[in-house]
């Protein structure tokens, strides 16, 4: 980080930042299932002064200025007024943002802003990437801990899935393919139950995690949809779902023309649905789900793509939005 953010993890100085990171890797944890690896802090003369970069493996994924001292007041897209200060984006999700100083702060309350101090805004911006990197970070160490820690009380258990039915490096494959779209791995138990019922027979890490999918249906769903009995939805219009499984049945791949329609498509669909309030996620059949989910995912980064396998039977569904559809 650049020099004048040092105050920011310099407890001599009030600063908060090391605590939020501690509680950002703690609720991590807590909601994706696995600790992630200790964050180093150090300045760099290089970057400027305002500037902090987020690495991975040494590799930059994040990249944004922070103002201690100063408040980012963020539009969340329905403010009543303008303020003056150093306009920006939320360096997390992007939003509208402007730097301000104190003396503004209630001002931008009043109009609508949410308002965030430096420190906050910096550990937000790392919360994001730690979600959207989790699978990068589960190395064969952290899913090895995760073996141990259940093995404690289900010793059997472990030992019937990891080596008997599949290898280390299978289970990490599955568990990453999980975290990639955004699904916990809190409930080993249930994820090596369903792999002992089924790794016998099948070694594919693809086929396997889809399968666990379905047995983690219900805490996907409360995930989007919590305590919701009916999930409005994002659908595929059936003349296009029947090409979608011809293609399927083919060679699996999309000719470029019906691939940039799905794609426009899916976004305006999407612009619709969460217009209207609903969580971004689009249910298809089963055996579409991973075909669809990677390649619309590409672009439409948060879009959730679920089979209908994974929906509880004490749910009703109700497609409110149509891809393909007018």
């Amino acid at each position: 980080m650049g020099h004048r953010l040092i105050p920011l993890v310099d407890q001599r100085q009030a600063g908060e930042l090391l605590g939020r990171i501690k509680s950002v890797r703690k609720k991590f944890a807590q909601e994706v299932g696995f600790l992630p690896s200790v964050v180093h802090i150090r300045d760099n003369l290089e970057l400027g002064a305002n500037t902090y970069v987020i690495t991975l493996k040494g590799a930059e994924i994040g990249r944004a200025e922070a103002f201690p001292g100063q408040w980012l007041a963020i539009d969340p897209g329905q403010v009543t007024g303008q303020l003056q200060g150093t306009p920006t984006e939320d360096p997390a999700f992007g939003l509208p943002a402007v730097w301000i100083d104190s003396g503004q702060r209630e001002h931008a309350q009043v109009y609508g802003y949410t308002v965030v101090d430096a420190g906050t805004v910096v550990a937000t911006h790392l919360n994001h990437l730690l979600h959207r990197h989790a699978a990068e970070m589960l190395g064969r160490q952290e899913v090895q801990k995760l073996l141990d820690k259940l093995g404690e009380e289900q010793k059997s258990l472990v030992e019937d899935v990891v080596p008997k039915a599949i290898n280390l490096t299978t289970l990490q494959r599955i568990l990453q393919n999980l975290l990639e779209e955004g699904v916990s791995i809190r409930d080993m138990r249930t994820i090596l139950d369903t792999l002992a019922e089924y790794a016998p027979q099948q070694q594919d890490a693809n086929e396997l995690t889809a399968l666990v999918r379905i047995a983690l249906g219900r805490s996907i769903t409360q995930q989007w949809f919590p305590g919701q009995d009916t999930l409005n939805v994002i659908g595929l219009e059936a003349q296009l779902e029947q090409v979608l499984m011809q293609a399927m049945n083919g060679n699996g791949a999309l000719e470029p023309g019906l691939a940039e329609t799905l794609m426009s498509q899916a976004e305006l669909a999407l612009t619709r649905h969460e217009a209207s309030g609903e969580p971004p996620v689009m249910v298809v059949q089963h055996s579409l789900r991973p075909l669809l989910s990677r390649f619309l995912r590409r672009r439409l980064r948060h879009l959730v793509v679920m089979s209908q396998a994974e929906i509880p039977d004490d749910r009703t569904l109700r497609v409110t939005t149509l891809v393909g559809g007018r």
